[in-house]
């Protein structure tokens, strides 16, 4: 058994190498930024990283089983380009993680994307939970990270989620964060975030050949101003923009407005041309939320209007794309949309980030999209893994009342998840 896995793995990696190659495509030679840290490095190829260990197992019971198509289309998803993400460990570690990445990728003339995930307070000590120590801590693993790329090409991720879930945070709009663990300062924590956010900007900016995106949540969580305020605070004029989606099931749709309203409201609440009336003032900026209606999307031309009126139309627009801040999309699991909770289901959360059914897999990765600002579709959470076990509004129940069964860990190989993202998947593989 132990050689027929490895006689699996050899095939699958061979696949990927041949199927990752059509799937790539360019990235522009100059970035969006406000301005960048530095002109993004050519892009030729975007790496695809050896099978989760679990798909690999998945693949092989389904060739046993003669499901012929369900193996090839697991096979087409593994072989896909997928972040790498780094999660734990100490700097030493993690310098030999992400030295062992880079070198895989140079051996495929291929460009990663490495997703750095170490943040103290890490998703609030949930399903995700766990990360750095302390500020100290968490530099000196960002440390390690960097030395781990090195002079190498890459595209780096920093810790989702790390602007949506800030500890003890007040909002632009005065609200209080939720996440208010009892072992943080309130007083200090929140400051505490975005000092740490900005040592790894400064630490991975000055890095040569690498494009660095923060966390901008999604076009279902915070709105663009308050968005644009919290990458402004965690130094995105010093990298080359952010990223939209991690994790979700956002539709594009949405997604490419609201990743265009952040990369213009940070214009906006930046630029002092008009005599700095506007410096600091996201909050004014247009969103989701208001002129538009968020649960009517034929209403966020509203929200294009304001922009057309406030930044097309200023005294002193921006004079391209290339003085407004990129973005990159996670399109891995969002071919479908989000997923609507039955109405009548008990009272409690839904979950409805948490393993959903019935999703599909999105718009494969690529730098070529077309769409100003947009600089990438990236497959960002590797679709398959769990997103951690769901109990939606039973919680005592133990199980996801919506699948019946209990989910796999955060992180773990969720087979019938993994064959409802490729039979749903849309575009079609």
């Amino acid at each position: 058994m132990a050689r027929s896995l490895s006689r699996l793995r050899t095939t699958l990696l061979a696949t990927v190498a041949v199927v990752a190659l059509p799937l790539a495509a360019a990235l522009p030679a100059s970035a969006h930024g406000t301005p960048p840290h530095h002109p993004k490095p050519p892009v030729t190829r975007l790496f695809t990283p050896p099978p989760d260990d679990g798909a690999v197992a998945q693949i092989k019971q389904l060739v046993k089983q003669h499901q012929w198509s369900d193996a090839a289309l697991l096979t087409r998803m593994a072989a896909t380009p997928q972040a790498v993400w780094f999660t734990s460990g100490t700097p030493k570690e993690v310098r030999k993680a992400v030295e062992k990445t880079m070198k895989q990728a140079r051996l495929t003339r291929s460009v990663p994307v490495l997703v750095a995930y170490d943040l103290p307070y890490r998703d609030c000590a949930q399903y995700s939970a766990g990360g750095a120590a302390d500020t100290e801590s968490y530099l000196a693993w960002i440390d390690g990270f960097v030395k781990g790329i090195g002079d190498g090409t890459a595209i780096v991720l920093v810790e989702p989620d790390g602007l949506g879930i800030i500890p003890w945070y007040t909002s632009i709009n005065g609200a209080q964060e939720w996440c208010q663990p009892a072992d943080a300062d309130p007083a200090t924590a929140a400051a505490d975030r975005f000092t740490q956010l900005n040592g790894a900007v400064d630490r991975l900016a000055a890095l040569p050949n690498v494009s660095v995106y923060l966390d901008a949540t999604h076009s279902g969580w915070l709105g663009s101003g308050d968005a644009a305020d919290r990458l402004h605070k965690a130094g995105v004029e010093r990298t080359d923009g952010f990223f939209l989606n991690v994790s979700n099931f956002q539709a594009t749709e949405k997604l490419q407005k609201f990743g265009s309203w952040i990369s213009q409201c940070l214009w906006f609440g930046t630029n002092d041309a008009e005599g700095g009336w506007r410096l600091g003032h996201f909050d004014w900026c247009g969103s989701q939320y208001y002129p538009a209606d968020p649960n009517d999307f034929s209403t966020w031309g509203l929200t294009d209007q304001w922009y057309t009126d406030n930044v097309t139309n200023a005294a002193n627009p921006p004079s391209g794309p290339d003085v407004l801040a990129g973005f990159v999309i996670d399109t891995s699991r969002n071919g479908q949309g989000p997923w609507v909770p039955p109405a009548d289901h008990p009272a409690g959360d839904p979950q409805d980030w948490c393993n959903p059914p019935d999703r599909g897999l999105g718009l494969r990765p690529t730098t070529s999209t077309g769409v100003p600002m947009l600089d990438a579709y990236l497959w960002v959470k590797i679709p398959g893994e769990s997103d951690g076990q769901c109990t939606r509004w039973d919680p005592a129940g133990g199980i996801d009342p919506v699948r019946g069964y209990a989910d796999p860990a955060a992180g773990a190989w969720f087979p019938q998840m993994a064959l409802e993202l490729v039979h749903h998947a849309n575009p079609a593989p």
